[in-house]
């Protein structure tokens, strides 16, 4: 979808059931598969991240984009969303079963070669990071690139 049928996204929304587990940080139980949806549009390139609840008390996650671009994840009973695009805009997110996640399995072991880069996985979990951080402080913007820097500084 980056750049493909809808052109450049512009911004997206996803969401996906985010269930708390005490062992887990808040996103990191259920909640990365509606942020993995979101990266998978939006890509790299997420500046800062902003965390507060919905009307209805469920979580709802902001990023900015490089380029005034916006991602928003939002706890949800399904998974979903939609990408605004510069010629459109296009449903994200739906859960189709475990079969395309199984060929990229397949070819991971095949080639070695991962699906996602890096790169990506490490901004992911920063984000999400992130958006914990901005928990703890009451909605604050919490920018990924001190995120990453004081994962960097850990022993």
């Amino acid at each position: 979808m980056r750049g493909g049928s809808i052109g450049k996204v512009l911004s997206a929304e996803t969401t996906s059931p985010a269930h708390l587990d005490p062992h887990h940080p808040d996103l990191f139980w259920y909640g990365v598969h509606g942020c993995e949806s979101l990266f998978t549009v939006m890509g790299t390139g997420c500046e800062t991240v902003e965390r507060r609840k919905t009307a209805d008390g469920k979580i709802e996650v902001v990023g900015k984009w490089k380029g005034g671009r916006t991602g928003t994840f939002r706890e949800d009973s399904k998974y979903g969303g939609k990408a605004v695009g510069e010629k459109g805009e296009s449903p994200v997110g739906s859960f189709e079963g475990y079969a395309p996640l199984v060929v990229e399995i397949i070819k991971f072991f095949q080639t070695r070669q991962p699906p996602v880069a890096a790169a990506e996985t490490i901004e992911l979990f920063a984000f999400m990071e992130a958006a914990d951080e901005s928990k703890r402080q009451e909605g604050k913007p919490v920018a990924i690139a001190d995120v990453l820097a004081k994962a960097k500084a850990r022993p």
